[in-house]
């Protein structure tokens, strides 16, 4: 079975930057989509990026044009890129493939 650790958040400012990695235990050149979800606290987790196959990506809107999802299938590892981060953006980040066991995440913070 397959586990995935999630690492790289931390404490930010607004307006700046941080990178998140996935990495999973084992390959997943099977998986054909791969999300990363976000909960804030006292809020259900919701959905925040996904990337399938031929890296079609997808964005919940708010993170349009700030987030960009991508994997590297020789390292196991996705990754999303948050830039302009907002304070609404602070939460614990989890990747998911299907299939798979959540992990324990990764917490954001982004300080106004």
């Amino acid at each position: 079975q397959v586990q995935l650790v999630e690492s790289g958040g931390g404490l930010v400012q607004a307006g700046g930057s941080l990178r998140l990695s996935c990495a999973a235990s084992g390959s997943i050149l099977s998986f054909n989509y791969m999300a990363w979800h976000r909960r804030a606290p006292g809020k259900m987790r919701e959905f925040v990026a996904s990337i399938s196959t031929g890296n079609y990506t997808n964005y919940r809107d708010s993170v349009k044009g700030r987030f960009t999802i991508s994997r590297d299938n020789a390292k196991n590892t996705v990754y999303l890129q948050m830039n302009s981060l907002k304070p609404d953006d602070t939460a614990v980040y989890y990747c998911n493939l299907p299939g798979v066991n959540w992990g324990q995440g990764t917490q954001v913070t982004v300080s106004s």
